[in-house]
């Protein structure tokens, strides 16, 4: 069964797509996507040994693979050229722009169709999917994951760090209430640990970010 972009598909991507909400047909907490995204880019760096943990900050080891121009290369040449600092700090750099690299790269793909138009002065820009049920598996499958079912040691890693990160993030199609997912808290944990200090600091920044703006 196809639940993947296609083979060997990003992790940024894949989130991206885990991000719309099917029933409302759009794009859900759209002003913390970018923290997702960058998430993503830092877990496949780390897992890919491009970037390694020191104390709590992302150092640089050897430069990826990486498609010029991809949110993966972007992440990489930052902190390459940087001291190293907290997982946090880039987690929340240019949330935007990772949003718009991940948005072209679908849409080139067509992957998912953008509408812009005004509304009086004000641009309006309109996301959706062209194969929703690309992203209904993922969610399918993450959820699962998230729920458990199946030995955490046993998933695909691709889901096991969608599933830790949709978690951290909170991300509203795929994660339960937030009383259920405290009873979850152990299983978060086991999925979470191939990417600790990404997830960790991805939560903690979702938790600062709604906090700031009271959403709980």
């Amino acid at each position: 069964m196809e639940t993947q972009v296609k083979q060997g598909e990003s992790l940024t991507r894949s989130a991206f797509l885990l991000a719309f909400d099917l029933r409302k047909e759009k794009l859900t907490q759209q002003g913390e996507l970018g923290y997702l995204l960058r998430a993503a880019a830092l877990a496949e760096l780390l897992l890919a040994g491009n970037l390694a943990d020191e104390s709590g900050k992302a150092r640089a080891l050897t430069a990826p693979a990486a498609e010029p121009g991809s949110l993966r290369a972007v992440v990489w040449e930052q902190i390459s050229s940087s001291p190293p600092r907290s997982w946090r700090r880039w987690v929340q750099k240019d949330t935007g722009k990772a949003v718009r690299v991940v948005r072209d790269e679908l849409a080139a793909a067509r992957l998912i169709s953008v509408e812009r138009r005004r509304i009086l002065l004000f641009p309006i820009e309109r996301i959706t999917p062209r194969k929703a049920y690309l992203s209904r598996r993922l969610a399918e499958r993450v959820g699962r994951a998230i729920r458990g079912g199946q030995p955490v040691g046993h998933l695909d890693e691709d889901v096991r760090v969608l599933a830790a990160l949709a978690a951290a993030a909170r991300l509203k199609t795929v994660v339960p209430s937030w009383r259920e997912t405290r009873l979850l808290r152990d299983r978060i944990q086991r999925l979470s640990a191939p990417v600790e200090p990404i997830a960790t600091a991805l939560r903690k920044t979702v938790e600062a970010a709604r906090s700031s703006y009271g959403g709980g």
